[in-house]
C-alpha cells in the first residue's frame, strides 16, 4: 500500500497524492487510515503552514472508494467488518471538513464518492477543465454520502437535489457555480500552481492569481428546471414535474433516476431533507446510519455486481419500483444500528 499514497513535504506544503491511476486512484481502507494518520501529524507541524491533496495519473483526482473490495467481502460474510471502512471514512471527512490548517485539493479529472468526501471538505476546492464531479451512488444502490448529507442540500437552488437522485455530473463551470470548487484554473496553469504552494504564505492570494471564470455550465443554464422540479415535496412528484416538461434536460433527468435502485432514491431524498437542518457531524452520524443498514441489503451489492464484476449495466433492483418499496422498512435506514452511532 505504500506506494498507493505519497506524502512529501515540499517547502511550506505537505503534498498528498492519491497514487493509484490503473484504479482512478479509488480510496481503499489502509489509504483512509493513512492520510488520516498523516493529516494528524502535519496538524502539530508548525512548519507545515498547509496541505496539498491530488491525484495521480490524469485521469482522476480519485473516481470512489473501492467498491469491488466491499464485494469480495459480502461474498466472503465479513458484512460487519465493512463497518469498520466507513467509520474511519467518515471520521476523516469530519476530520477533513474541522482541518486547522487550509487544506487544497487540485482536482484534474475525475472526483466522485469517496474522492469528494477527502476534497470538498477542504477549505480550497481547485478545479481545471477536466474537472468531472458527480455522486453516482444510487446507482450501484447506496447513497450519496461521504458528507453528501451536508454539502448536497447547501448547493444554490435544488442542484443537490438533482445530483444526488439522478447522479447528475458537473464540469468545472458547473462545479464552481455549486460549491464544489472554490476556484476554477486552467490545466496548463497546475504544475505552476503547485510549485507556488510551496512557497505561499498566503493560499489566497497565490491561487487568485491562476483563477479564471469559465463559461456558464449546462446544469447551472438548467437551473429554473431543476429549482421546480427538485423542490417538490416527495420522488413521485419530482418525476412527475420533470414529465410533464418538454425539455430534454428534464427527460434525460427523469429516464436517468428511473434507472436507479427505487431504495436508494427514496433514501437520497429524505436524506437531503434531514441534511439541510443538521451540522456536519450530526450528517456523518446519520450517513453512518444509512450505511450500517445498507450494508445488509441486497440492492448495494447487484449495484457493484452490475457495474464492477460482471459490467452488464443491468441491476436487478429489489423492489423495482418506487411503489413497491416498503416506507417502514424506508424509516429503519434512520435508526441507530445496533453497535450504536459514530462517535465524532
Amino acid at each position: 500500500m505504500n506506494d498507493e499514497i505519497l506524502f512529501e513535504v515540499r517547502g511550506k506544503a505537505g503534498f498528498v497524492t492519491l497514487n493509484r491511476p490503473k484504479a482512478l486512484n479509488a480510496l481503499t481502507h489502509d489509504k483512509v487510515k493513512a492520510l488520516a494518520s498523516q493529516l494528524e501529524i502535519w496538524a502539530q507541524d508548525p512548519d507545515i503552514r498547509h496541505v496539498v491533496i491530488r491525484g495521480a495519473g490524469g485521469k482522476a483526482f480519485c473516481a470512489g472508494g473501492d467498491i469491488r473490495s466491499i464485494y469480495d467481502a459480502r461474498l466472503s460474510g465479513e458484512v460487519e467488518g465493512l463497518k469498520t471502512f466507513f467509520r474511519d471514512e467518515y471520521t476523516l471527512n469530519a476530520y477533513i471538513k474541522a482541518y486547522p490548517k487550509p487544506y487544497i485539493a487540485l482536482i484534474d479529472g475525475i472526483v466522485m464518492g469517496g474522492g469528494v468526501g477527502v476534497s470538498v471538505h477542504g477549505s480550497h476546492r481547485v478545479g481545471t477543465e477536466n474537472t468531472l464531479f458527480s455522486m453516482p451512488e444510487t446507482g450501484i444502490g447506496f447513497f450519496p454520502d461521504v458528507g453528501g448529507t451536508f454539502f448536497l442540500p447547501r448547493m444554490p437552488g435544488s442542484i443537490g437535489i438533482y445530483c444526488a437522485l439522478s447522479a447528475g455530473r458537473l464540469r468545472q463551470a458547473d462545479a464552481l457555480a455549486s460549491g464544489v470548487l472554490t476556484h476554477a484554473i486552467a490545466q496548463e496553469s497546475l504544475s505552476e500552481l503547485q510549485s507556488a504552494l510551496e512557497t505561499a504564505d498566503d493560499v489566497d492570494a497565490t491561487l487568485e492569481r491562476f483563477r479564471v471564470s469559465p463559461e456558464t455550465g449546462p446544469v447551472e443554464s438548467n437551473g429554473a428546471l431543476i429549482d421546480h422540479a427538485f423542490s417538490a415535496s416527495s420522488v413521485d412528484e419530482v418525476l412527475e414535474r420533470l414529465d410533464v416538461s418538454s425539455d430534454a434536460f428534464a427527460t434525460k433527468s427523469a429516464d436517468a433516476i428511473r434507472g436507479k435502485s427505487p431504495t436508494s432514491v427514496l433514501i437520497a431524498f429524505e436524506q437531503m431533507k434531514r441534511g439541510a437542518s443538521l451540522n456536519f457531524n450530526e450528517c456523518m452520524k446519520l450517513e453512518y446510519r444509512i450505511a450500517s443498514r445498507i450494508l445488509h441489503g441486497v440492492d448495494f451489492f447487484e449495484g457493484i455486481r452490475a457495474v464492477v464484476v460482471d459490467k452488464d449495466q443491468s441491476p436487478k433492483w429489489t423492489p423495482s419500483d418506487f411503489i413497491q418499496v416498503d416506507r417502514a422498512e424506508l424509516a429503519s435506514y434512520f435508526e441507530e444500528p445496533s453497535d450504536g452511532d459514530l462517535l465524532l
